[in-house]
């Protein structure tokens, strides 16, 4: 595996939460503009191994080398790979309390480097600028998700890393947050997801990278996922 010839690459990283070993030796590269869908059932680590890209405090990196553009992300702060473009939108969002739709957007462009113009993210996100001046946190679950999305690009954003975009939105939602994905992969945006709807996440992903218990156990497109039954039903459940 060559940082040399990978846009971004993770190699042979290991992390651990206290004493539980949880990503244990993960390797997968991706070219600029793919988004791969990071699939596993739950407990896989999923969600710690973007944490550790992210370097979100834990899990800790214990080994191993994480490479985005040529730079080191391995050897940052959190805020460092920040700066470099790496967004990550959690699970569970994040939107500030106490402050409207545009403040949460302001608040992320405070800091080079700046991504998206607001006029920008209200033409990409209209049910945004519809609510600009209401508090974030009194969004629906799928606006709030809109929300989180856009405060990612409101920074210059390289690499987007989003966990479990689908969870708890009903199905008209989540064709509304599909949509956003798709524009996004129009863009250009290199993107890793992680999602429980594994089928979801494969229709609008290049590429696929399955963990379990910690580990890589598939690394192909997201096509031959698809089409194998065996696969999905070992590793996936479906």
């Amino acid at each position: 595996m060559s940082n040399d010839r990978a846009f971004f690459s993770c190699q042979d990283v290991h992390a651990y939460y206290g004493e539980s070993y949880i990503v244990q030796g993960v390797s997968f590269e991706l070219n600029e503009g793919e988004i791969v869908a990071l699939l596993g059932r739950n407990g896989a680590g999923k969600t710690s191994t973007l944490r550790t890209i992210a370097q979100i405090g834990v899990p800790a990196l214990t080994q191993g080398e994480i490479w985005l553009n040529g730079q080191p992300l391995h050897t940052m702060k959190s805020y460092e790979a920040a700066r470099l473009g790496v967004s990550m939108v959690p699970e569970d969002r994040r939107i500030i309390q106490g402050l409207s739709v545009e403040e949460n957007l302001q608040l992320a462009q405070i800091a080079e480097p700046i991504g998206w113009s607001l006029d920008r993210i209200y033409e990409h996100f209209p049910r945004l600028a519809e609510r600009r001046k209401q508090e974030g946190t009194t969004l629906s679950g799928g606006e709030q998700q809109m929300l989180a999305v856009a405060r990612a690009l409101a920074r210059e954003c390289k690499l987007l890393l989003l966990d479990e975009p689908y969870e708890g939105l009903a199905p008209v939602i989540v064709q509304e947050i599909e949509r956003i994905v798709r524009s996004i992969k129009e863009l250009g945006i290199t993107t890793i997801m992680v999602e429980q709807n594994a089928v979801a996440a494969l229709k609008l992903s290049d590429r696929a990278v399955i963990l379990d218990m910690g580990q890589v156990v598939f690394d192909g497109t997201a096509k031959e996922v698809l089409d194998n039954e065996d696969l999905r039903h070992q590793y996936l459940a479906i």
